[in-house]
């Protein structure tokens, strides 16, 4: 290699080297948010339990709310069906 190719090599790596530090480091702080948003919600559910709300019920209640309506229905009518055929 000439002395022109190995200073662009040098360069290729610092340039690369320093965009893989910034996605690093983008990601590391987006994890500490990460972890910051599970306490809060997590501060969200220990004070509706102390207000005698069954969080159980309220997390179904949540994962249900992001569900499309159709699915959710199919879902309940398969539901009651293998509960009739149960006896349940």
């Amino acid at each position: 290699m000439d002395d022109m190719t190995e200073n662009q090599a040098a360069d290729t790596y610092r340039v690369t080297a320093g965009e893989l530090r910034q996605f690093i480091e983008r990601f590391e702080r987006l994890e500490v948010e990460k972890k910051d948003i599970a306490d809060q919600q997590k501060e969200v559910m220990a004070e509706a339990k102390a207000r005698g709300y069954d969080t159980k019920v309220m997390r179904k209640v949540i994962a249900l709310r992001k569900r499309d309506k159709d699915d959710i229905a199919e879902e309940e009518a398969v539901l009651e069906m293998y509960k009739e055929a149960l006896g349940m």
